[in-house]
């Protein structure tokens, strides 16, 4: 699949898709199901209010956002509202931070 989208690419971008080719190529279901698995793990970290600053997947460095507006805009907007409104009680960060406080240091935009 890399070697087809290689073809439509500037020719600069050559030694890059060769790159990607050779590292998986000796075992593509590995980066398929990793990258599989991390979609799902930072979707559960959103919906359940877990490590919500470091979950959020886009950020001022992502260029290729494709079909992931949607995800951005959702992840902004739970940011938007644990800075406004502070943490959530219904968030698996409040359970953590009432056992370990210092968790707030990874999981809290802003805390009251």
């Amino acid at each position: 699949m890399i070697k087809d989208a290689a073809s439509d690419q500037p020719s600069w971008l050559a030694g890059w898709f060769s790159f990607w080719t050779a590292i998986t190529s000796s075992n593509p279901a590995f980066y398929v199901y990793s990258t599989g698995l991390l979609e799902v793990a930072l979707a559960l970290c959103l919906i359940f209010g877990f490590m919500r600053r470091l979950s959020g997947p886009y950020g001022p460095s992502s260029s290729d956002i494709g079909t992931g507006i949607v995800y951005a805009l959702v992840s902004l907007m739970l940011l938007l509202i644990n800075a406004t409104f502070g943490p959530s009680r219904h968030s698996l960060d409040f359970l953590i931070e009432k056992k370990w406080s210092r968790w707030k240091k990874i999981a809290e935009i802003k805390s009251h």
